[in-house]
């Protein structure tokens, strides 16, 4: 045929070109597989979270995130400034008028007292206690900024790398990128606050443009997965059931074996078939020992929002344990002018010290727990909230404002390096000024622990390559053991 032919997919010469390419491209995507340099994972639809290779050995297996909601105050907790104290009660030099909810008022110094701790001598707050005791575990990253002074966007940014709605969750990428260990659970966990979800709510365990499969499931000590028995039908029925079931997926998975679809769905029902029996399994805090739910704090009769939290933190070690990859655990609930969150902007210290109460003993217990039983050495533990706070009270209140421009958060465990304070905000604690690191380096450094490289997880989505940092991010260094 000529080389004007109407057809030229049937020209010779046209048909031994694109074959030579293509075949090019056959044996370049093989040899990136085997070098593990493809974007993203190569996912078995049929079983979504079979355990996946990172892109380099990994420091970490397993993730807890312990997510502070309503933006923790750094001037209350772990970032001490002496200058605050000398200038207390004084108007702030060449300060802002105006703030994200109205008027400044004066400087104000730390509402509670900090002390060293530690080998290390690090000033930490009395607010928390149990936690201050762990100081020389914690690398603190001290000079972190959002992008946003409003608690929706900023969860976002924290949870998903992107002010906006609609993004996978950190969580989601974790999992869709690794896995899990156990077939038997969710790869993915994620624990509300027993007095509520956060601000804003399932966006922070979300799977965005990611398949659905790779969202959090949510549970809690206090509201369990529901609907995982059958009810009014005996146990070897429903077995029997789910046994005949399965035949008929494989075979009708057999009859169509390019359907992805259907694949996934055949997979999320046979996960859901397995979690009738791991799941109550996993949930029934009845089998741990007296001595551990006192050391979490889990049978304190005086305060039930302690003891509801604690559990969760028990929940979330049972889970780590069993080899579930990511377990998120909030602290804090919704926008309730700081009754439910440490959203301080009104009455500061009244509120946390109640916050405070819930939250530092079952997460130091947490922490230790993970470490003898040896889970620490492969379990990484994050500590973080959406933003700051402001150096001074609101005008006519005894709170302070949202703060983007300056805040604390830190890691301990697996791959960690312990005792490292990193960065540093000005002398009244208003604005990262050393080492200043958006969120995106502290995903991208979560990510690094695991053996996933931040610039090469992607998921393309409406023509664009999109990762968890955007076009940004990188490895904070000074942080990794």
């Amino acid at each position: 045929m000529n080389r004007f032919s109407p057809h030229p997919l049937l020209d010779r010469r046209q048909f031994l070109s694109n074959s030579a390419t293509a075949l090019g491209s056959i044996a370049l995507a093989s040899m990136l597989g085997r070098d593990g340099l493809l974007a993203s994972p190569a996912i078995n639809l049929a079983r979504p979270y079979a355990p996946r290779p990172p892109h380099f050995p990994a420091k970490a297996k397993n993730v807890v995130v312990i997510f502070c909601a309503g933006a923790v105050s750094q001037l209350e907790t772990w970032d001490y400034k002496p200058e605050l104290i000398k200038w207390d009660g004084q108007p702030l030099p060449g300060g802002p008028a105006v703030t994200f909810q109205g008027p400044a008022g004066d400087l104000a110094r730390p509402q509670y007292a900090f002390r060293p701790r530690g080998r290390s001598g690090k000033m930490v707050s009395d607010l928390i206690p149990h936690l201050a005791e762990l100081t020389d575990d914690f690398a603190f990253v001290h000079s972190l900024t959002s992008k946003s002074n409003t608690h929706g966007p900023a969860e976002n940014f924290l949870s998903t790398g992107f002010v906006l709605d609609g993004f996978p969750s950190l969580g989601s990428w974790v999992t869709y990128a690794l896995g899990s260990e156990n077939q038997d659970l969710p790869a993915y966990v994620s624990l509300p606050d027993p007095r509520g979800v956060p601000q804003n709510g399932s966006n922070n365990w979300g799977p965005g443009f990611l398949p659905a499969t790779f969202q959090g499931t949510t549970l809690s000590s206090k509201d369990p997965v529901r609907h995982l028995a059958a009810q009014g039908i005996p146990a070897e029925a429903d077995r029997a059931a789910r046994a005949l079931l399965g035949k008929m997926n494989e075979r009708h998975l057999a009859a169509n074996p390019g359907d992805g679809k259907l694949a996934a769905r055949i997979a999320s029902y046979e996960l859901a078939a397995r979690m009738q029996l791991s799941v109550p399994a996993i949930g029934d805090l009845s089998t741990e020992p007296a001595h551990v739910l006192k050391m979490y704090g889990a049978d304190d009769p005086l305060n039930p929002d302690k003891a509801a939290f604690a559990k969760n933190c028990i929940l979330a070690r049972r889970l780590i344990e069993k080899g579930v990859r990511f377990v998120q655990l909030f602290n804090g609930a919704y926008a309730s002018g700081g009754k439910l969150n440490w959203d301080g902007h009104n009455a500061l210290k009244e509120q946390y010290d109640i916050h405070a109460q819930i939250l530092d003993q079952p997460a130091a217990a947490l922490i230790r727990d993970l470490r003898q039983r040896g889970l620490l050495d492969e379990t990484l533990v994050v500590w973080c909230t959406e933003f700051g706070r402001m150096p001074f009270f609101q005008k006519g209140s005894k709170g302070r404002d949202h703060n983007p421009d300056g805040f604390t958060c830190w890691m301990t465990g697996a791959g960690v390096k312990p005792g490292v304070s990193h960065g540093a905000t000005d002398d009244l604690g208003q604005r990262a000024v050393q080492d200043i690191h958006p969120l995106y380096d502290f995903n991208a450094t979560i990510l690094h622990l695991l053996g996933l490289d931040h610039e090469r997880l992607t998921f393309e989505h409406n023509g664009v390559q999109r990762r968890l940092t955007n076009v940004e991010g990188h490895v904070i260094r000074e942080m990794l053991a």
